[in-house]
């Protein structure tokens, strides 16, 4: 069973649907067999492997809300990893799914179905907290956290801990911290320096020691529909994502996440 991995942050702009594309390339690359989930309605991690939005005919929406098989949304892309794909459709999906049965679960039950299939399947979530998000957040074994080294950035962390609590309580016993990752580093500013010192102390080694850099480049990369490691393989940005690729691939075994399910589900009873 592949182990399944939100990329979540309730802030907007900190990298997250970035590193969602560009991680999930780079640890195909290293080999692995990947997945990305494309939960948010603006479709960013859809264009940024080039699938054309308007050409989304089964993808999320129809997951989640017509009970779509999920093999059927799978589209192949020439960069080695899968993605299932969204569109503004997706837009509406909360509301529609408020009066469905196991609304909270029903990303869950749709990702069953192919988990056998892959290493890891990345889930990139929405910035907010919503039905869609709580679905990728149940769904998921761990949540991996892009973090932008700013004020701002600390505000928005604490309200994510505090969700991801919650839906331990409520919703997933066993959703654990994968890891927590810098974007848009920095090490000239002071700020950096000291947001940098404030995540450490709270989460101590889950705090990757590959940091995302600035670059022009990754910024660049959607707009071809490429991860960075296609648009620009020898670029800073693209070494970046693939120490981070390499860093997320040591630290996990894929099977690692069965044995805590059943755990908890022991517990539970």
């Amino acid at each position: 069973m592949g182990k399944i991995v939100a990329i979540a942050n309730q802030k907007g702009g900190v990298g997250k649907t970035t590193t969602a594309v560009n991680l999930s390339s780079c640890v195909a690359a290293l080999g692995k067999k990947v997945l990305i989930v494309d939960l948010d309605p603006q479709g960013n991690t859809t264009t940024g492997y080039g699938i054309a939005k308007r050409s989304v005919e089964v993808g999320t929406y129809e997951l989640l809300v017509q009970d779509a098989e999920t093999r059927q949304a799978i589209r192949k892309t020439e960069f080695r990893t899968d993605v299932i794909p969204s569109n503004t459709r997706l837009a509406g999906a909360s509301l529609e799914m408020v009066d469905l049965p196991g609304r909270e679960s029903r990303l869950r039950k749709a990702l069953a179905q192919v988990q056998q299939d892959y290493d890891f399947i990345f889930i990139d979530c929405p910035p907010s907290l919503d039905l869609l998000t709580l679905n990728g957040l149940c769904a998921c074994d761990s949540v991996l956290i892009p973090i932008q080294c700013e004020y701002y950035a600390l505000e928005g962390l604490s309200e994510l801990i505090s969700t991801l609590k919650t839906i331990r309580k409520k919703y997933n016993s066993y959703l654990d911290i994968e890891g927590v990752v810098f974007t848009m580093y920095s090490g000239r500013y002071n700020l950096t320096l000291q947001v940098v010192e404030q995540v450490c102390k709270y989460f101590g080694p889950k705090v990757y020691k590959t940091t995302i850099p600035r670059s022009i480049r990754i910024s660049e990369a959607p707009s071809y529909g490429q991860p960075i490691n296609f648009y620009e393989p020898k670029g800073k940005g693209s070494e970046a994502y693939m120490d981070l690729a390499i860093e997320f691939v040591k630290s996990n075994r894929p099977h690692d996440a069965a044995p805590r399910r059943k755990k908890a589900k022991a517990a539970a009873q």
